[in-house]
């Protein structure tokens, strides 16, 4: 049961990680210490400190809920349409995702 995460930094970089189905996209990112994504929380959804951009994807992944989408509004770069909480995204086993990181997140 595995996932892979490719992390694209707002300067283009890209690095890839692979995690368990399971695991969120913000865990997988601190897990490696990805820069760019900061999880001061820790996934409670209590900061915004774990915002990504979602690149398209045909992975089922959970909808944003109402605390989500307001938490979204606290965000350091100004949300866009594809915006999300990392730590909210929850992958399935053989997913396999894009997201950017914003310029900064506090």
């Amino acid at each position: 049961m595995s996932a892979k995460v490719t992390y694209v930094s707002h300067t283009g970089e890209e690095e890839t990680f692979e995690g368990s189905a399971g695991d969120s996209v913000m865990e997988i990112s601190t897990r490696n210490g990805l820069p760019g994504i900061v999880a001061e929380c820790g996934g409670s959804m209590s900061c915004s400190t774990c915002h990504v951009f979602l690149e398209e994807t045909n992975v089922d992944l959970p909808e944003i809920s109402e605390m989500e989408d307001e938490m979204l509004e606290t965000t350091a770069v100004d949300r866009e349409e594809n915006s999300r909480l990392s730590c909210q995204l929850v992958l399935p086993d053989g997913a396999e995702l894009r997201v950017c990181t914003p310029s900064e997140q506090m």
